[in-house]
């Protein structure tokens, strides 16, 4: 089967998709779009305008989770726990993963007031998770799942952040959640997932925001 990722570098649902294709060692092609002015051709095959988007022996699917799910469909790996009750118990919290990025986002951009509002929108929800992991390697035990797949690239973005400030979203509050954050990040299938400099580009990002975010980079 052909398939080709469609995205743009800094998309992190797109870097669940690659952490996922790479993972289950599927060939696949990536094509970063420009998100703010993409081409033509691809307005006209994305029924929403947003990436990621999969093309499939040219089939076109869409929406993040889909893709995801798609992808271990065909995979001879299920990365999904096979209990039912568990499986969508991580579903759960995988939905509920995609909320933090509104929150960081808020975090990368707003001002001073709604920077302070919005981490602890995020630290509100990261507590919630910390009451649901254990101290064990990944999120469901020795197993490398899905779901942790879809806290990676947040678990990424909040180490750059703390990296290019003086830990401006330091987890250390979180002792199962700063533990995890550690094991998945130095993964090789999660530290692959990222073009090489992605981290200078999301500095420079946070730059250009000009929110309060970026009053508090060092060099």
């Amino acid at each position: 089967m052909k398939l080709e990722l469609i995205s743009f570098k800094l998309c992190p649902f797109a870097q669940r998709a690659i952490i996922l294709l790479n993972k289950q060692k599927l060939d696949f092609e990536l094509n970063h779009i420009n998100p703010i002015n993409p081409p033509d051709w691809f307005k006209k095959i994305s029924p929403t305008g947003q990436v990621p988007l999969l093309k499939a022996d040219g089939r076109i699917i869409f929406e993040s989770s889909v893709i995801t799910e798609f992808v271990n469909d065909i995979s001879k790996t299920n990365l999904h726990p096979t209990d039912p009750i568990q499986k969508a118990e991580n579903r759960s919290w995988i939905q509920f993963s995609s909320t933090l990025f509104d929150d960081l986002f808020a975090v990368v951009t707003g001002n001073e007031g709604k920077f302070h509002t919005s981490k602890k929108s995020l630290f509100d929800k990261l507590a919630k998770v910390e009451t649901v992991k254990n101290s064990a390697q990944f999120f469901n035990g020795d197993d490398f799942s899905i779901i942790d797949i879809a806290f990676a690239p947040i678990f990424m973005r909040l180490d750059w952040i703390n990296e290019f400030t003086n830990s401006a979203l330091l987890l250390d509050e979180f002792k199962h959640l700063s533990a995890w954050s550690k094991e998945l990040l130095q993964l090789d299938v999660v530290k692959n997932s990222v073009a090489e400099g992605l981290g200078n580009a999301y500095y420079a990002n946070i730059e250009a925001r000009e929110g309060y975010l970026s009053t508090l980079l060092i060099d």
